[in-house]
């Protein structure tokens, strides 16, 4: 029997009808993200990720639900993703994981709205992963986001990216500015960190009852707190974190939650293997 890592994904992934995927299958749960944000977040999705995250985070918890609410194995999630997978796997309450991700979302929001001016911008096609980091670091710029070998996303000052883009379609890359509100993922988000730390440090956080990667390090938490909080600031990993789950043993990757970008980053990544999606 095959060994199962599922997967949940991050912002970026919402779809138009993960609003009524959560209403039918976890009716508790859209009610209680309304309650928690102060209106329905999935109404406003697209307006930034201070609804965003809420309402991606509860449609992956539903599609969860639907696959029945599995637990052992290897579990993963990129970015906002990581809370899913870690309520998922018992380490973290439901309700106490609705409220860090409604927190994160608007502290990151305010964080982007604080630094002021910050962008992101994704590096497509073959020698990304190679390039990024030469690239960032010759334009003050963070690595923000390593998908996959053919798709990396750089973070920092907006002025920045065009002169980034400009070195990068040189060496052959394809480039796309993203329509964000912040330098996610890079030191802008630094004023994002106390208020988050200090949230995480009054949930309860148990052993998973699966072993959960944080894409913060490519390898199972070892401090769920620690992690959660470095991540606002430090790059998703996420390739490096599909790398490590099929050495550990993973050789099914099912992705939980609405869209398919996770699965299209596992085939970019692991040739060989056809991730599917629940």
């Amino acid at each position: 029997m095959s060994t199962t890592a599922l997967l949940f994904p991050g912002q970026g992934s919402q779809t138009r009808d993960m609003r009524d995927t959560v209403a039918t299958a976890r009716p508790d749960l859209f009610a209680l993200a309304s309650e928690i944000v102060g209106e329905d977040p999935f109404a406003r999705a697209e307006d930034g990720t201070h609804y965003a995250q809420p309402a991606i985070f509860c449609a992956s918890l539903a599609g969860w639900t639907q696959l029945g609410r599995p637990r052992g194995g290897y579990m993963a999630g990129h970015s906002l993703g990581e809370l899913a997978a870690l309520v998922a796997a018992g380490s973290l309450d439901e309700h106490d994981g609705l409220e860090l991700v409604a927190l994160r979302g608007r502290l990151m929001h305010e964080a982007g709205e604080r630094a002021g001016a910050g962008g992101m911008l994704a590096l497509l096609g073959a020698g990304a992963a190679e390039h990024a980091g030469s690239l960032a670091a010759a334009h003050g710029l963070a690595v923000a986001n390593d998908n996959s070998p053919q798709q990396v996303v750089l973070s920092g000052q907006r002025a920045d990216l065009p002169a980034a883009a400009a070195a990068a379609e040189e060496l052959g890359l394809r480039t796309s500015e993203l329509p964000v509100s912040g330098a996610f993922h890079s030191p802008m988000m630094a004023s994002a960190v106390p208020e988050f730390a200090a949230a995480l440090e009054r949930v309860e956080v148990r052993p998973p009852q699966a072993t959960v990667l944080s894409a913060v390090t490519a390898a199972p938490f070892d401090d769920v707190r620690r992690r959660l909080a470095e991540a606002l600031t430090m790059p998703v990993r996420w390739r490096e974190t599909v790398v490590a789950l099929h050495e550990l043993g993973a050789e099914e990757f099912t992705e939980v939650g609405p869209g398919r970008v996770l699965t299209g980053l596992v085939k970019r990544t692991l040739r060989e293997l056809e991730p599917s999606h629940a």
